[in-house]
């Protein structure tokens, strides 16, 4: 006997409106990635902003005064760095082949080499397109701007918006988020300033050309978990093997001293247990990000999917 399956209005609709919002999310994916490395931006920036305050300046004057440190901080290193860094990175994709030809590599191994080196440039084109965005940059410091000021106003409107109750849930839950991501946040910037600069002092004792490049590299590819260190490391060891065995092994051995002290020492002070998820989690979640938007992806991968978790113990009332 066949059922007859009724279908309320009510069900229709909500469909609809879901797929609906689904459509309108994927429409509007550029503009919300940018609103949430504005709040990641902010989640940094924060305790520098409090720090202030704390001295009786109005938080307005702080956010100004914050602004311009790190702005005029990070505009001095990058006027400093980048025209030495463009200059090394191009000599370095251009001198590559030589260096490779200097070592008896079967046609697999230097097809692979090859694709490492192509991705490794994508890395760094991206890295540079990134700071060339002039307008997307702005639209990211002129959000997070008004998040570090109207950061009370936002929650008072939230609680007007969903009432007294749920209003303070749900400020809750950004407050947790807002937590766990600067704690995350500031100690990822701290490990891969670390390594970078451990990096960099390995290879310049090596006498390896290049040195600031392939020392940014193992800087970037420090928030990619356990397979990171030793894609960044590849490059440096093959220049090294190009010089002279020692010196590719010594490259080896500098990535690998860094990449114990970070463990043993850098990551149990600095990040503790900011993190909280699992190293096979994180590696999912980069490949997912990758897959759907790029070194983009890979970047947020790890904040996204720290931010969806608190989101659900928070939600679902679970202790940690």
């Amino acid at each position: 006997m066949n059922k007859k399956i009724d279908i309320s209005h009510r069900t229709i609709i909500f469909t609809v409106l879901l797929l609906l919002g689904i459509w309108i999310l994927y429409f509007m994916r550029g503009i919300l990635l940018m609103l949430f490395v504005s709040f990641l931006l902010m989640t940094i920036l924060d305790p520098l902003v409090n720090f202030f305050v704390k001295f009786k300046i109005h938080r307005s004057l702080s956010v100004v005064i914050t602004y311009v440190l790190v702005i005029g901080t990070l505009g001095g290193v990058i006027a400093v760095l980048a025209p030495v860094l463009v200059a090394e990175t191009t000599s370095f994709v251009s001198a590559l082949p030589e260096y490779l030809s200097k070592i008896n590599l079967s046609p697999s191994t230097v097809n692979l080499t090859s694709g490492l080196v192509q991705q490794v440039g994508g890395v760094l084109n991206f890295t540079f397109s990134v700071f060339s965005n002039v307008f997307s940059i702005l639209t990211i410091l002129v959000f997070s701007f008004y998040m570090l000021l109207g950061y009370s106003g936002i929650r008072n409107q939230i609680i007007l918006l969903l009432g007294e109750d749920r209003g303070m849930k749900m400020n809750k839950i950004i407050e947790a988020v807002e937590e766990r991501l600067g704690k995350w946040s500031r100690g990822q910037l701290l490990l891969m300033l670390a390594v970078a600069i451990g990096n960099y002092i390995g290879y310049l004792l090596l006498k390896i050309p290049f040195a600031l490049p392939l020392a940014l590299l193992t800087g970037i590819f420090e928030i990619v978990p356990i397979l990171g260190p030793v894609i960044s490391a590849i490059p440096a060891v093959m220049i090294g093997l190009g010089i002279s065995p020692l010196t590719g092994i010594g490259a080896a051995a500098v990535a690998f001293v860094v990449n114990q002290l970070e463990n043993y020492v850098l990551v149990p002070k600095i990040m503790q247990k900011s993190t909280g998820v699992s190293p096979l989690l994180i590696l999912i979640s980069v490949a997912i990000g990758a897959k759907l938007a790029g070194v983009m992806g890979v970047i947020i991968a790890v904040p996204f999917v720290i931010t969806l978790q608190v989101i659900l113990k928070e939600y679902f009332g679970k202790e940690d």
